[in-house]
């Protein structure tokens, strides 16, 4: 994790991406939220597919959905009321924006095979191009970014 408790995408660079399109939605913290925020994500994949050139692989939409479900259960457990979830894509990658109130920074766990559940940050990580996490001065906002190409894969990677 970088400075500041961000990751970075490789090349030390934690700037803002241009996004083609952008929305944003308030979930309540309710039980409902985790599968409203995954249906919004299907949405907003949608509505970018048909108003721009170009194309949401099944993977990424599946990993996008993933993170989703991670964050927001995350955010949900921990901390108290709402959750904002946003979402922006260009075409290289997704990125999934949440917010919420608690101001404390996750830190993913050291692997222990035994261990049942809070096993979240380290799904995210283990599938995000990037994550950035950021104290605000409410809360904390997580940014998780999901390439739509899936990465190039290695000699050794096909053995």
């Amino acid at each position: 994790m970088a400075p500041g408790g961000s990751h970075t995408d490789g090349d030390g660079c934690t700037r803002p991406v241009e996004h083609l399109i952008r929305a944003g939605y308030a979930l309540g913290g309710d039980d409902g939220c985790i599968a409203d925020a995954r249906r919004h994500a299907l949405a907003f994949l949608d509505q970018a597919e048909a108003d721009y050139p170009l194309s949401v692989p099944a993977r990424a939409r599946d990993l996008t959905q993933l993170v989703v479900s991670e964050l927001v259960t995350n955010a949900c457990k921990y901390a108290p009321g709402p959750v904002l979830v946003e979402f922006g894509i260009n075409i290289h990658a997704v990125d999934v924006i949440v917010w919420d109130s608690d101001p404390v920074v996750p830190a993913a766990r050291a692997a222990d095979p035994d261990r049942v559940g809070q096993h979240g940050l380290e799904i995210v990580e283990a599938v995000s191009q990037a994550l950035f996490i950021e104290q605000q001065s409410v809360g904390k906002r997580i940014t998780a970014r999901i390439p739509l190409l899936d990465p190039p894969r290695s000699d050794t990677a096909h053995r």
